[in-house]
């Protein structure tokens, strides 16, 4: 089994970084994509251990994103609720193209790997 996702999507909102408790720090985004309805999705993505650079990126700015889906589990308001979303393990700006091609293959090759 295999778990990538790819996105191609521009930026809706500023980055949020964030520290956990756990000293591990975060970038959230949300990926903005057209649909082929013509209405727009929207994909939170969560950045692990990412660049500082990586807060810099602006809101409409394309991007490419690789990583997984997760669906995450947690209490809130005495009850419990749950959030999908992408986990990267690269989010590249479309306009580096090297960087976002050689992203993209990554996740092809992960993909290759699956036996079939």
């Amino acid at each position: 089994m295999t778990n990538v996702a790819v996105l191609i999507g521009r930026l809706a909102r500023p980055a949020e970084p964030r520290d956990l408790p756990s000293g591990d720090r975060l970038v959230q985004y949300e990926v903005t994509i057209p649909s082929q309805t013509g209405r727009a999705e929207s994909v939170p993505v969560v950045w692990y251990d990412a660049p500082a650079s990586a807060e810099d990126y602006g809101v409409d700015e394309k991007v490419v994103v690789v990583g997984r889906v997760r669906r995450r589990f947690f209490q809130a308001g005495g009850s419990t609720q749950s959030r999908t979303e992408v986990v990267a393990d690269s989010v590249v700006p479309a306009r580096q193209a090297k960087r976002a091609e050689a992203a993209v293959e990554k996740a092809r090759q992960r993909l290759d790997a699956v036996p079939g």
